[in-house]
């Protein structure tokens, strides 16, 4: 497909739960609908545990070892840590202490406005089958779950691919 036959789309893949990626993939899609995009995020591995929903944190798997995954992700995007500077938690603290300074949404809030604003927000289904997630485990109000090739197509048209 010619360039010029592109929409004017951004397409991500959010791979990575951390702190420092997620809030940028929210940034990024929420301004792309703010501008008149389209914007589609596809969340696959540790990415997926950003959608868990707060409360099922922690407690989501099948085996033994789905559950030793899901202790060591923090599961909502509320309790993402940061790649680097962690410092035991107090790293994303001071980060979002300097956001509310700078009036700059936190992540738990720019994911609620990018599903409120039409982010297409896509769960990687093969994903959730390793993990032991499954659909009620996540947040409401996103786009049914997806495979590859599902999310290869979504993004194939996209003026601006990323993967974060």
């Amino acid at each position: 497909m010619a360039d010029a036959e592109k929409q004017n789309k951004l397409s991500i893949i959010a791979w990575s739960g951390d702190l420092d990626r997620i809030w940028p993939v929210l940034i990024l899609s929420t301004t792309a609908v703010a501008s008149g995009m389209q914007a589609s995020v596809f969340f696959t591995f540790w990415g997926l545990f950003a959608l868990v929903k707060p409360e099922a944190a922690r407690k989501t798997g099948e085996n033994w070892m789905q559950k030793m995954l899901a202790i060591y992700n923090p599961g909502s995007v509320k309790k993402a840590k940061l790649s680097k500077m962690n410092f035991a938690g107090a790293g994303p603290k001071m980060l979002s202490k300097l956001a509310k300074d700078y009036k700059t949404p936190l992540p738990d809030e720019l994911l609620e406005m990018a599903i409120d604003m039409g982010v297409k927000i896509i769960p990687c289904q093969m994903t959730m089958d390793m993990l032991g997630l499954k659909r009620e485990h996540l947040l409401d109000g996103l786009s049914e779950p997806v495979g590859a090739a599902t999310a290869l197509l979504e993004m194939k048209d996209a003026e601006i691919q990323l993967f974060v």
